[in-house]
């Protein structure tokens, strides 16, 4: 993700969250974090040849754990295994951060997000009351104890950066 995805991304965010969008500055904040020697975070897009987005991703990485801070992909390509290539750069970059474990918040009204993580190894280990708001809905909190066992592309995967066109850049919805 480049500072020329914040808008689009931001659309996305409204239709796929409405009630807890991130803001633009928001976006801002984290990118600021995912360059130069010292970065701590990864976004990245999926986006059609068109160049439309179709989903996107971040991770923060911080002393060791990362956490999935964002994960949306649109109604139109769920299905099609976009959340689990883009979860699995995440996780590849959790990796490159030399992470031992990644956490992530998922709505606990969120069922397919948690079986999508569950499917990568992610186990339950608490809930935040009220976390995400203005919703005042509870998150899941769950844990991955080794993202490098995750990371790597499986058979039948295409890999995150060939489909659709994926861009970096070094929050969860889920």
């Amino acid at each position: 993700m480049r500072w020329w995805d914040i808008e689009p991304v931001l659309g996305l965010e409204q239709e796929l969250f409405p009630e807890d969008a991130w803001s633009a500055g928001m976006f801002w904040s984290e990118l600021a974090h995912a360059r130069g020697p010292d970065a701590t975070r990864r976004y990245l897009v999926a986006e059609e040849p068109d160049g439309s987005l179709v989903g996107y991703g971040g991770l923060a990485a911080i002393g060791g754990t990362g956490d999935i801070q964002t994960i949306g992909v649109l109604p139109t390509r769920r299905g099609t295994g976009l959340g689990s290539r883009l979860l699995r750069a995440l996780l590849r970059a959790a990796t490159d951060f030399e992470c031992a474990e990644v956490l992530l918040e998922v709505r606990v009204d969120n069922a397919p997000a948690q079986r999508l993580y569950e499917r990568f190894g992610f186990a339950p280990i608490g809930i935040r009351r009220g976390y995400y708001q203005p919703a005042n809905v509870d998150a899941l909190v769950m844990r991955l104890a080794d993202p490098a066992a995750y990371a790597a592309d499986t058979p039948g995967d295409t890999p995150a950066n060939t489909l659709p066109n994926t861009h970096q850049g070094s929050k969860s919805h889920g």
